[in-house]
């Protein structure tokens, strides 16, 4: 049906960078650590599709006739978060690292925020866990109303607060006027993000009202060449609020993997010359940021599962990439992301597998969905599409 799939396994990188050690992750290795830590992993679909062949991974051996092209692509953005990593995959190359606040944020940014947002104070303005944070100050926050903000290893703007003490309209108001009023310039943060929860104390949850309030990308993108050709383009997931839902026909959000699954494999039969661009982001979020290797190793498992329904839905004329956006080790001491390559794994029914080996970029899978659609672009990278 003339379809390109993209699917990036949010955090699933395979070893570290050569410049990993500028960004403390030497060692790292998210596939390869994990693998040995639970004792090898079980990714037969995975398997025959060539991922051993890419690296040294337990428990997923190489195999002489893989049914998917392999390789594995380098970074050359700065940064390791989920949009420098997507945007790349985009076309574009991002030389400039989005801000980071490792001891919180200034008093001259906070006094802004309250100033524009009219809130009477806030709690945190420290790098946490999100389930961590709300645990300690959730009870200071329902008798104050004061928002918690938070950030981490990302370029983040969080703010936490109880659907009961600032509902959630009020929450995204808030979160609106911090993106366009106060994050700005030199403190453009990637992303400000609502982190709603509920609960009572020592029982806090966190709901799955998240919202995303990204900045534009720099440039175009893949998904703009692709809408401005009036080629459908459809984003499943987190893919949306990355890309600030420009270039992006049809969104469907996601709560899980499952959901991501599932939309998929629907949309991937009725979908007809197409761009569907997923991301399964339960890997990092669930397991990656946790150090949970036991549960990460089970998600790629059911991705695993999930995968020979997909390609027994695909034609000839179908393509297929499975990749990452960055690595996200959960053996490391280490909660954040980690500067890795990233596994790459090409599917066509009517191209022969073969060895992609390292390509230079992500920006490669741009101009490859470039190629395939045949449109004309000023994207980074090099298309690795037969013919």
């Amino acid at each position: 049906m003339n379809n390109f799939i993209v699917i990036v396994l949010d955090g699933v990188g395979i070893g570290e960078l050569p410049d990993a050690d500028k960004y403390g992750d030497r060692g790292s290795n998210t596939l390869a650590n994990m693998a040995e830590y639970v004792g090898g992993l079980n990714l037969p679909n995975l398997q025959k599709s060539g991922l051993g062949n890419i690296d040294s991974i337990k428990g997923v051996d190489p195999v002489g006739k893989p049914l998917a092209s392999f390789g594995k692509m380098n970074e050359v953005s700065v940064g390791k978060d989920s949009t420098t990593g997507h945007w790349e995959l985009g076309g574009l190359h991002i030389n400039k690292e989005f801000p980071l606040y490792p001891e919180g944020f200034p008093k001259s940014i906070v006094d802004e925020f309250i100033k524009e947002t009219g809130v009477k104070g806030i709690l945190g303005n420290i790098p946490a866990s999100g389930t961590e944070i709300i645990e300690r100050l959730g009870e200071e926050h329902l008798k104050t109303s004061y928002p918690i903000v938070y950030t981490s290893a990302d370029s983040v703007f969080q703010i936490a607060a109880h659907e009961e003490i600032i509902p959630l309209e009020r929450l995204y108001e808030i979160c609106e006027i911090a993106r366009n009023k106060v994050l700005t310039g030199d403190n453009a943060v990637a992303r400000v993000i609502a982190r709603p929860f509920i609960g009572k104390p020592g029982k806090f949850t966190r709901t799955t009202n998240r919202k995303d309030f990204s900045l534009d990308p720099f440039g175009y993108t893949i998904l703009d060449y692709l809408y401005h050709n009036n080629i459908n383009t459809i984003a499943i997931g987190k893919i949306n609020d990355l890309f600030n839902y420009r270039g992006i026909k049809t969104g469907y959000k996601t709560k899980s993997n499952a959901e991501g699954m599932d939309k998929l494999l629907r949309i991937s039969s009725e979908a007809v010359s197409s761009f569907i661009f997923v991301n399964l982001v339960d890997f990092d979020v669930y397991y990656g940021h946790r150090n949970d290797p036991e549960g990460f190793a089970r998600a790629l498992k059911e991705f695993d599962n999930f995968l020979p329904s997909l390609l027994d839905k695909m034609d000839t004329s179908d393509r297929l990439i499975i990749t990452a956006d960055h690595g996200n080790d959960p053996t490391t001491p280490s909660t954040d992301h980690s500067r890795e390559y990233v596994p790459l794994l090409f599917y066509s029914k009517e191209e022969p597998p073969r060895n992609l080996g390292v390509r230079n970029t992500f920006a490669d899978v741009a101009q490859t969905i470039a190629h395939f659609f045949k449109v004309n672009n000023d994207l980074k990278g090099t298309s690795f599409l037969y013919g």
